[in-house]
């Protein structure tokens, strides 16, 4: 292969990571910049290209480089643009894959950071192989990403598969970071368990280890409380999984998957998490699915899964 390597990097809210991958899905090297630092996107770019390009020269040059790939809250596909983005320093229209292409010197691909996901899952995780699945992301929202015969759904404008924002409560639905109520997100993100479990503590006399965290109460806090056997942290985690399970059995009704994959942090929760998703999509789907759609959890390494799954965008 004349160029057996890419560059994968993902743009989070925090921190931008960059890295050199080969086609089986090994990180040559990697490295980070935080994300925030710089409210010019020009002085990003430039920061970036800084430490980005020594470690292109390590791996042997230019020429050993296919392309780069970058997965970015509300980043196009279609465009190359990250557009109007809530999480990033930058507003209105960023002009990603053009500035990248010039500060690097190889062609650029772009898309968000759970489209990014999907890609990463079908090269090089529990994906390898399946032409039609889901992947949902459960980190700071809820993300997805739909492939069909083998293809991520753009749809016409480049955002289809906001899976987040489908409504999954409609009376008294929670409000919503995008306007609207009720939407999925509001419960099935590290943040909406976090939720779930302050409305437990405030509105019921529930005895609970949650109780006596002082501060914001975290996911991780639930967790850890449901492993020492708290049965309000472990019902939060069941109305978490139930109302998830819903929805995914709506999602199957879409795209008939073969496999829904869950990705991010929840996903540690286990079988505290897996199981009540589990029997709520079984009883909630249409009687032609029952049995049919695998609910599994991602192969991909938190850490890795972001660079790998933008890099592997590189080889198309």
């Amino acid at each position: 292969m004349d160029k057996p390597y890419v560059v994968g990097m993902d743009i989070g809210g925090t921190n931008s990571v960059f890295g050199i991958v080969d086609a089986r899905g090994n990180i040559l090297s990697v490295d980070s910049i935080k994300t925030q630092a710089y409210s010019l996107f020009g002085d990003y770019v430039a920061a970036v290209a800084a430490k980005l390009l020594p470690m292109i020269d390590a791996a042997g040059g230019i020429t050993k480089i296919k392309g780069m790939g970058i997965g970015a809250s509300n980043g196009n596909y279609y465009t190359g643009n990250i557009e109007h983005s809530a999480n990033l320093p930058w507003k209105g229209i960023v002009p990603l894959a053009a500035d990248f292409e010039k500060a690097i010197g190889v062609p650029v691909t772009v898309t968000n950071d759970a489209n990014a996901a999907a890609i990463g899952e079908m090269t090089y995780g529990a994906a390898r192989g399946m032409k039609n699945f889901i992947e949902i992301t459960l980190g700071t929202g809820v993300g997805s990403g739909i492939v069909v015969n083998g293809q991520l759904v753009y749809g016409h404008d480049g955002f289809a598969g906001e899976l987040g924002h489908v409504i999954s409560r409609r009376q008294d639905g929670r409000q919503c970071g995008c306007g609207r109520r009720g939407c999925l997100e509001t419960y099935c993100s590290a943040t909406g368990v976090a939720r779930t479990a302050k409305e437990i503590v405030e509105y019921t006399d529930e005895p609970s280890l949650l109780r006596d965290i002082e501060g914001d109460i975290t996911s991780k806090d639930v967790y850890d409380a449901a492993m020492r056997g708290d049965k309000a942290a472990q019902d939060v985690f069941t109305f978490t999984g139930t109302i998830l399970g819903e929805a995914l059995a709506d999602f199957i009704a879409f795209s008939a998957p073969e496999a829904i994959i869950l990705f991010g942090g929840l996903t540690k929760a286990g079988d505290l998490i897996m199981k009540p998703t589990l029997e709520a999509m079984e009883a909630n789907v249409l009687s032609i699915w029952k049995g049919k759609t695998k609910l599994l959890v991602s192969e991909l390494e938190d850490a890795d899964a972001a660079v790998l799954g933008a890099s592997a965008l590189a080889w198309g």
